[in-house]
């Protein structure tokens, strides 16, 4: 069922194959988010960049609704949730900022050339994953 909710984040958005290193200067192409280099690229942008102020827009945009859908699939009793938020949750600014540190990390090298919709949930599933409920011992007949 994880596999699903991020199969329907992934249809929702429009990503195109490609590559580009999370580490390479900023282009209009990496608006394109091929994959998720393009995305940490974009959220990692540095403030004197010329395209700075459409590429953290474009990044916390893109974010936010990779979130809102998420949330809209898996809202109700029957919706599996994969993501459980810290209470108080962290600002969007503060969890993008921990997205590009994680993504950026030596050992996830290889999911920035994964759909950029994947690679994030895969981050928000490993940093704020949800309790598994406790196995329910079997009835006796």
């Amino acid at each position: 069922m994880r596999r699903t909710a991020a199969r329907l984040l992934l249809a929702a958005v429009a990503v195109l194959g490609g590559s580009t290193s999370a580490r390479a200067a900023l282009t209009e192409d990496n608006f394109y988010i091929r994959n998720a280099g393009d995305l940490v690229t974009l959220c990692a942008v540095s403030a004197d960049d010329h395209l700075a102020r459409e590429a953290i827009h474009f990044c916390h945009g893109f974010v936010s609704g990779a979130w809102q859908y998420y949330k809209s699939v898996n809202s109700g009793p029957t919706g599996e949730k994969l993501v459980c938020a810290p209470d108080p949750p962290p600002t969007r600014t503060q969890a993008i900022g921990l997205f590009v540190t994680w993504a950026k990390a030596p050992e996830h090298a290889g999911y920035l050339q994964d759909a950029a919709v994947d690679t994030l949930f895969r981050f928000l599933i490993e940093t704020w994953p949800c309790p598994q409920p406790a196995a329910q011992p079997e009835k006796k007949r």
